[in-house]
């Protein structure tokens, strides 16, 4: 599962989900679980949160499933809209571009390694006394660290000189709050960001305009 198909003149909107599959099959997962949190009572929308969370706790608990649920719910069932946008802007077109399976190896590479790397630098604070016992039960879910890693990627889909400007902006976004005190969340979507710039022996050998791989030589 690589490229994908080509668009469909007659069809755009059939044409652009089928060409990225992965990324509008995650969108409906994420879409579901948001309906749940926001007609959830109270107490069990708090449950459901911190369950579905890789937070510390759970991670030590459960590592498996927690890296895997976080990764289908958002805090806040109100920014759905936001994040269908911002799926639409970045993870559909990496996906469509390197297709479904490189997509998903980035991606979810970064949700692993940024949430490993940032819970170990928290429960490391928590362990010098630099932040509260209770942070081990923070809620830690949602979709940005993958996202990160398609901002990251998708650098090398644009051609130069904007390359460089689309480049600073992203480093500055995340990079930024980070340098300013930030906490491990924005860890987390730093390391993402790096893990979607390391990935780009991944990208090589596709054309930046069609996603078709290139023949060597």
């Amino acid at each position: 599962m690589t490229e994908q198909s080509d668009p469909e003149p007659s069809r755009p909107l059939r044409s652009w989900i089928r060409s990225s599959p992965g990324t509008h099959i995650w969108l409906l997962i994420i879409a579901v679980t948001s309906i749940v949190v926001a007609i959830a009572p109270d107490q069990i929308e708090h449950v459901l949160l911190h369950r579905n969370s890789s937070n510390i706790h759970q991670l030590d608990k459960y590592p498996v499933r927690a890296l895997l649920s976080s990764a289908f719910w958002i805090e806040d069932p109100a920014s759905l809209a936001l994040y269908a946008v911002l799926f639409e802007v970045f993870h559909a077109p990496v996906e469509r571009w390197l297709g479904t399976l490189r997509w998903l190896v980035i991606v979810a590479t970064a949700h692993v390694v940024a949430t490993l790397i940032s819970q170990k630098v928290l429960l490391t604070a928590i362990r010098a006394h630099e932040a509260p016992r209770s942070m081990t039960h923070v809620v830690d879910i949602g979709v940005s660290y993958g996202l990160a890693a398609s901002v990251g990627v998708l650098t090398y889909r644009i051609p130069n000189p904007w390359r460089w400007f689309y480049l600073a902006g992203a480093v500055a976004f995340f990079g930024i709050p980070l340098a300013t005190g930030g906490n491990f969340t924005d860890l987390g979507h730093a390391i993402s960001l790096a893990v979607g710039l390391l990935a780009w022996p991944l990208t090589r050998h596709v054309s930046r305009e069609t996603g078709s791989r290139l023949s060597p030589g």
